[in-house]
């Protein structure tokens, strides 16, 4: 690895040491987590020393532990028997990956049931297993810690739906604040007497209480739960959108109001056939969804966003120190996988120093974009030299990266394209370059050139230090400014890549041997 250290190399100052290395950090690494819900029984192993969690292991069974509790007050016997062979099966699984003990949530269809306690005797008995029942508001509380988890600094109301309940909880400032849970899970209002009508009575009167308790709430809302990602499935069908990925997939009152309106007008079984959605959380969509469109009359968010993250994410959350809790997922998650998986880890570092020069303007939403793909640019070195480029953008748009907008991941992913390839038709770049404007898809692929440039200067040679690149926008001119160790990496390869940077710039170039 190269000895000196990240901010040796980052004149921005914004990105801090890497932390993965540190004992706390390690610690998290192979985190399991069992998360017992009224609709599925889920394990995640997270490996969370990265801060950006990467899924070791996830697996999910619908069991409907909560259906028909509102007539009978206990556990669905059929749902209670699938749930404990599922939790039989994970502690296996636990064992067999030599794991610490398994955190075990339970929400609100064993914390409400009759024979709650007696479920949670059997699966200790059984299974060795302690349940930790925690109630709506404690539910809230970490379902808001993993959004948090995906969005350092966000601000906004977070709601969770569950099969039985629905929680909802404030933050702003990496704090969580007010939080209050209700019964509108879709499970209970499936049970509910009194048919449409009744059900949005119910409704409307519980969202008024929420409101009250909550007061006004017109930031970000942050929808966490397998229903609103249901629902964000069907939106992205109704829209044709090209990019299904739903951790920060948005969409915005008028949206939903459409989406309700297609989903009421469709044929169900054909709507879950397309959107590939299993038939049990189907079910819930129709109840789920009168929900949500009074969940976004009565508190009319600016925008709305999908979480993949939620409680479990925010089990793992409340293990991490605050200092790596502080840092950007996405960095930490790139350094990480330099670390891993780079020919020459550390050189990511000297890469960005070299790119900086041509985005002195950059926000820091760009500038950590730019550091992002410093430190990926050569993480997929294993790929057939044919499909590096194409497997350098699947992974960067499809990728389980937190604090990453669409367009953002379209960003990353077509600076990593052009990293290994100059052109990019043809490429499925093609399928998504509606999601990125006309100036950032060239500022893309001027980065992902300045990247493959720089590393034919530097790949073999470290005596190359001190090359230079300045960029003089009014003038139009790229001067590359050259070491006398440099000058012999400067061959015929290096200096078409430095000429298609420069075309990709409309500028002229000057190359300077330093004395």
């Amino acid at each position: 690895m190269d000895g000196t250290s990240d901010t040796e190399h980052d004149p921005t100052g914004l990105f801090g040491r890497p932390l993965f290395n540190d004992p706390q950090a390690r610690a998290l690494s192979r985190v399991g987590v069992v998360d017992i819900g009224s609709n599925s029984v889920r394990l995640v192993v997270f490996d969370g020393a990265a801060r950006s969690p990467a899924y070791f292991y996830n697996e999910k069974l619908m069991c409907a532990l909560g259906a028909g509790m509102s007539d009978t007050g206990r556990l669905n016997p059929e749902g209670r028997s699938r749930a404990l062979q599922a939790l039989k099966r994970f502690q296996a699984l636990a064992e067999g990956m030599d794991l610490p003990p398994l955190t075990v949530v339970a929400t609100a269809a064993v914390r409400e049931a009759e024979d709650g306690a007696e479920f949670r005797e059997d699966v200790l008995r059984e299974t060795g297993l302690r349940i930790w029942v925690i109630d709506g508001e404690e539910e809230a509380r970490l379902s808001a810690q993993g959004v948090m988890l995906g969005w350092p600094g966000s601000y906004g109301l977070v709601c969770d739906i569950g099969g039985s309940s629905m929680e909802l909880a404030e933050i702003a400032k990496g704090r969580v604040g007010k939080r209050i849970s209700s019964n509108l899970g879709p499970l209970k209002l499936r049970d509910l007497k009194g048919g449409h009508k009744g059900r949005d009575a119910h409704i409307k009167a519980v969202m008024a209480k929420l409101a009250d308790h909550m007061g006004p709430q017109r930031d970000r809302l942050f929808l966490v739960g397998g229903s609103w990602r249901a629902i964000a499935r069907i939106d992205m069908h109704r829209r044709g959108y090209p990019l299904h990925v739903l951790h920060e997939y948005r969409m915005d009152k008028k949206a939903v109001s459409q989406t309700v309106k297609y989903i009421k007008s469709s044929d169900l079984e054909e709507l879950r056939a397309a959107c590939g959605v299993s038939s049990a959380r189907m079910d819930l969509v129709p109840y789920a969804v009168d929900v949500l469109k009074r969940l976004v009359q009565t508190f009319k968010p600016k925008d709305i966003a999908i979480s993949s993250y939620g409680i479990r994410e925010g089990l793992l959350y409340e293990q991490m120190p605050q200092d790596l809790r502080d840092r950007d997922p996405l960095i930490e998650a790139c350094r990480f996988a330099e670390a891993k998986d780079a020919r020459l880890p550390g050189f990511g570092n000297k890469l960005f120093r070299f790119v900086l020069p041509l985005f002195s303007g950059a926000d820091a939403a760009r500038m950590r974009l730019i550091k992002a793909a410093c430190l990926l640019h050569d993480v997929s070195w294993r790929a057939h030299p044919d499909y590096r480029a194409e497997t350098c953008f699947d992974n960067a748009t499809r990728a389980n990266l937190g604090g990453l907008k669409h367009s953002e991941r379209v960003f990353l992913g077509l600076a990593l394209l052009h990293r290994y390839k100059n052109k990019r038709e043809g490429t499925r770049f093609e399928e998504l370059e509606g999601l990125l404007s006309e100036k950032a898809t060239l500022e893309a692929e001027v980065l992902g050139k300045a990247l493959r440039f720089g590393a034919m200067l530097w790949m073999s040679d470290a005596s190359a230090d001190g090359t230079v690149l300045e960029w003089r926008p009014r003038k139009k001119l790229l001067r590359l400014k050259l070491t006398r160790g440099s000058v012999a990496l400067y061959g015929e390869v290096a200096e078409a890549r430095f000429l298609s940077l420069a075309a990709s710039l409309e500028a002229e170039t000057e190359v300077v041997v330093q004395r």
